[in-house]
């Protein structure tokens, strides 16, 4: 019996991960430097603390989230008691990507980064228009 093909698998951790890191690699330039100092943090679901902190209704309603101080509230006076995350929740990414059935799992990752990304950058919706063109 041979192994089925890697893309009867569903995305790993791992593999989100990745494509999450190539969106930032591809950022604009004014950008991309900044995005990296954000850790990326992949889990399967995001806590029950997190979920109800948002006010989800369940842990599948909750693809991505931005955890720190948008760059437009920090002050130079702030000391940072910790790094700003972007957490990707790989569970609900899939059912969504199984629901939408006509994106890629990397346009999904992607399109999730960057809306994270705007909490952190400020970006108006006219911003990330202009780096993600699915958000038209």
């Amino acid at each position: 019996m041979t192994d089925p093909a890697p893309e009867s698998h569903a995305p790993s951790l791992a593999l989100i991960e990745q494509l999450a890191h190539e969106v930032i690699s591809t950022l604009p330039e004014l950008f991309r430097e900044a995005a990296t100092h954000i850790r990326l943090r992949i889990e399967d679901f995001a806590s029950d603390e997190m979920v109800e902190e948002i006010g989800a209704e369940d842990a599948f309603d909750l693809t991505g989230l931005y955890d720190g101080i948008p760059l437009t509230q920090k002050s130079v006076s702030d000391q940072p008691t910790r790094p700003d995350v972007i957490w990707l929740f790989r569970r609900p990414i899939l059912d969504e990507w199984a629901e939408r059935g006509n994106v890629s799992i990397s346009e999904l990752v992607g399109h999730i980064v960057i809306h994270e990304l705007a909490h952190h950058f400020g970006w108006s919706d006219e911003d990330i228009a202009t780096i993600d063109p699915w958000w038209e």
